[in-house]
């Protein structure tokens, strides 16, 4: 294939052929079904931050829940602590959904992210074919040339009252050459059978959509819907010695053993207590 030259809109050597376009008509007739939770799908080309975006309209009152906002690139994007997440325009897929969970008490509105991570790994897996393991409490792992590789990320962010728009970056066709940093991965440099990003974005759309129902039919109780086993069970964080950075500059390390029944990692430290950590940085010091 002719790389795209760089006077081409975005200066991409990617041609469309490369990476084409999403199909935001084939996307609404896949996810937008009378009594499901999607409820429109807009694709745009290019945005600062699908989530800061899905905020504001829904502060305005544009939208309503199961809204998603999907960008071709993202020049913008915001991780965990407000680090920067970009790609190449369509290496990935960069999307964010508003979710309103009024039958579930605030104080269960934490396993949020955790289920979207549980959600987006069981749909990857089956739409891309790819093993993908999950780092507490927001990040996605594949493994590349035998290394863990973080491939995807996830933000949420309270909008309004009532509402919860959660953000998704996944690097589906990144070569080793657009990684941002050594120790990220895309689902493509991990083998996926597939980069299509449309059947991607579908599988994680629909997963996510059954992860939340069962949820919230269960009043956000993550053990009896099933969502507490299923997280710790792809967790790759849980048995391994981490350090935990956390807010105030303060750091506890231990081995993660158990997550609760809030979504706290529990750690168990050298000096025989068991801390229960809700935020923070993890790192992994060994393998489990």
């Amino acid at each position: 294939m002719t790389p795209r030259d760089a006077s081409e809109p975005n200066g991409s050597r990617w041609s469309d052929l490369d990476r084409p376009p999403l199909n935001v008509t084939a996307l609404r007739r896949g996810l937008l079904r009378q009594g499901g939770l999607w409820s429109e799908v807009d694709v745009v080309q290019r945005t600062g931050s699908t989530n800061s975006d899905l905020v504001a309209r829904a502060a305005k009152g544009e939208v309503t829940e199961g809204a998603v906002l999907v960008a071709e690139e993202q020049t913008a994007g915001r991780g965990r602590l407000d680090r920067r997440w970009t790609a190449p325009p369509r290496s990935g897929l960069f999307f964010s959904v508003l979710l309103a969970p009024s039958e579930v008490p605030v104080a269960r509105w934490g396993w949020l992210p955790l289920l979207t991570g549980v959600a987006v790994a069981t749909g990857l897996s089956r739409a891309a074919g790819v093993d993908t393991a999950l780092k507490w409490p927001n990040d996605l792992l594949v493994t590349v040339g035998g290394a863990e590789r973080k491939a995807g990320g996830i933000l949420a962010e309270r909008a309004g009252d009532d509402g919860v728009v959660i953000g998704v970056g996944i690097n589906v066709s990144l070569k080793d050459d657009e990684l941002p940093v050594p120790t990220a991965g895309s689902l493509g440099l991990a083998g996926a059978v597939s980069t299509d990003r449309d059947p991607l974005l579908r599988g994680m759309l629909r997963s996510l959509e059954d992860w939340y129902g069962k949820w919230r039919d269960a009043g956000g109780d993550a053990a009896a819907c099933g969502l507490q086993e299923a997280y710790a069970a792809g967790c790759a964080t849980l048995g391994r010695v981490v350090r935990a950075e956390l807010p105030g500059d303060r750091s506890v390390v231990g081995e993660a053993v158990a997550l609760d029944g809030d979504g706290r990692l529990v750690l168990a430290t050298e000096a025989g207590v068991q801390e229960p950590v809700g935020a923070g940085d993890i790192v992994h010091l060994r393998p489990a």
